[in-house]
């Protein structure tokens, strides 16, 4: 999946989180004219948490970087990928119990092996 940011994501309320989740990247679609720039997986639950892979269009990402321009630098993170993390938990995290995102290649190439 070229041009796309794949992100793990970890929530103790599939729905709640899945909603939020596409509510916020829906808003941001309509804001940046984008169509279709995200999909999710379903989710799978286990040790009381439900996991899914959240995948965004690169595109999306750069449209809105190009619209908040310096205020998504001072966002916290390392390169793109991390500060729209940033950018996501934060519009999301009053919206939804308890979740967490990851890149996924990250979480893949991790020096524990978790996944």
């Amino acid at each position: 999946m070229d041009g796309r940011i794949n992100i793990n994501v970890s929530a103790v309320d599939y729905d709640k989180t899945s909603k939020a989740l596409t509510h916020q990247l829906s808003l941001l679609e309509e804001m940046v004219h984008g169509q279709e720039d995200f999909v999710m997986t379903d989710s799978e639950f286990a040790f009381g948490w439900h996991f899914f892979v959240l995948s965004v269009n690169k595109e999306l990402v750069q449209k809105l970087v190009e619209m908040m321009g310096s205020d998504f630098e001072k966002l916290k993170g390392k390169g793109i990928e991390k500060k729209f993390l940033t950018w996501l938990t934060k519009n999301i995290e009053s919206k939804s119990p308890r979740f967490k995102l990851a890149i996924k290649e990250e979480m893949e190439s991790s020096k524990y092996g978790i996944f």
